[in-house]
């Protein structure tokens, strides 16, 4: 049974979408539009030609996207790609730094949180019309899109499903996975904690939810699983006084009041491995590390998709593939963007380096589907938004964080966190 590659990529890919503060909106290109920056790029027919540069996120060369890089230069003999790594943590100021001073490369893997900011500053040509929204999961192509302008094509997918101990949640009474309600879910967390230091020696806590940095991103598909939201697009507002919201934050407070969740931020995966949690909700690396660390547990742990509340949902995090304005040789990077997410090569890439593919025949194409435990990441990219695409989100994300982490410390009541939440949002905006 074949689990994701074992590394850490897929969830940095999530969490290094949590940078440096936004720049001045003065630094960049001009405000000032035309109807030439919001019309689609172009590309034309024939083969790729010339240097084509590209950047790729992390501390070293991804030779799994080298080695389909290669492909692409020998069905297209007269382009040559290099292609850099960029380390997660210069990637924010590397790439505003070089769209505010027009020394961009030709195209880019961009973190998708980042896509609004950087549209904003005009770093990126428009989508070409025949990139199809219906190829992708809509979650994932709406992290491509600023003010309903896609500037992007979704490449590697991210997002979060429940893995459970099924020796631990079999102890506990609980026949199969997990219910799939929040309501029924909470219940079977309360009975997997009933047996922690008893049926079960080690276990301590029934699961472990985030708290602290990162911690949005687990809590906010809870609102909307409630078919709330924070943000109003139409009145492009943050609306965090909505009784969804309420609820999000009553559940987040309750698992830790209740004692089902640590608050101490030790390594939830290596807690999971240990038998000390019985639940935990994490992306797709958790499995493949799983898998290296301690194989002899594959029999012992399964996934499942998120619970619902009125409706399914979960959030889209991952890399959308970004062509430059400044770009040298825009032709080629577009042709090779296409490559990169025709749905056999992105499938032979995702088999090869553990990534979530997010388009989706790709799930069919490759081994990916196959896999029993990569179902439920299947399933929850069908239902996942993005985040809102405002300028702002990363300042309101921390915000978010720190609200959380005054929960999960008792040191706040959902009430003051509602209005705390709110006041920031009018005090942040959503920027341009």
């Amino acid at each position: 049974m074949r689990t994701a590659r074992p590394s850490t990529r897929a969830l940095q890919i999530a969490c290094a979408t949590v940078a440096a503060a936004l720049l001045a909106t003065g630094c960049g290109r001009s405000d000032d539009s035309s109807a030439a920056d919001n019309a689609p790029a172009k590309i034309s027919s024939g083969k790729a030609k010339g240097k084509l540069v590209m950047w790729s996120m992390g501390d070293k060369a991804d030779k799994d996207l080298q080695s389909l890089a290669k492909k692409f230069e020998q069905q297209n003999p007269g382009v040559k790609v290099q292609i850099t790594a960029v380390p997660w943590d210069a990637a924010h100021e590397k790439l505003t730094t070089a769209i505010a001073g027009g020394n961009t490369p030709d195209l880019s893997l961009i973190g998708s949180t980042w896509m609004a900011e950087m549209a904003a500053m005009k770093g990126f040509q428009v989508t070409p019309a025949s990139f199809k929204a219906s190829a992708f999961f809509p979650g994932q192509w709406d992290t491509t899109k600023y003010k309903n302008t896609s500037y992007g094509v979704p490449f590697i997918a991210d997002t979060s499903v429940i893995y459970y101990r099924t020796d631990i949640t079999t102890k506990a009474g609980i026949k199969g996975a997990p219910a799939d309600d929040w309501n029924g879910y909470l219940k079977d967390l309360k009975a997997i904690q009933a047996t922690a230091g008893k049926q079960n020696s080690k276990l301590r806590h029934a699961t472990q939810m985030q708290s602290g940095f990162n911690s949005w991103l687990f809590w906010l598909p809870l609102v909307w699983q409630q078919g709330g939201d924070i943000y109003d697009a139409q009145k492009n507002k943050f609306v965090f006084a909505e009784p969804a919201v309420s609820q999000a934050l009553q559940y987040y407070s309750d698992i830790f009041k209740d004692g089902l969740s640590p608050n101490d931020k030790t390594d939830s995966g290596q807690n999971f491995q240990n038998g000390l949690i019985g639940t935990v909700q994490q992306g797709a690396s958790t499995g493949g590390n799983l898998h290296l660390n301690a194989p002899a547990l594959d029999s012992k742990w399964q996934t499942m998709p998120l619970p619902k509340g009125t409706q399914p949902a979960g959030l889209a995090g991952g890399s959308d593939l970004a062509v430059f304005k400044d770009a040298r040789n825009s032709d080629a990077a577009w042709k090779f963007v296409r490559f990169l997410t025709d749905p056999k090569n992105l499938a032979e890439y995702a088999d090869a380096s553990g990534n979530l593919p997010a388009a989706v025949q790709s799930w069919s194409e490759g081994k990916l589907g196959q896999n029993p435990k990569m179902a439920a990441f299947e399933s929850q990219l069908k239902v996942t938004k993005a985040p809102p695409a405002v300028t702002t989100w990363q300042q309101m994300a921390d915000a978010i964080d720190s609200e959380l982490e005054k929960l999960a410390y008792g040191k706040t009541t959902v009430l003051q966190a509602q209005l705390a939440l709110q006041s920031k949002a009018t005090s942040i905006g959503t920027g341009r």
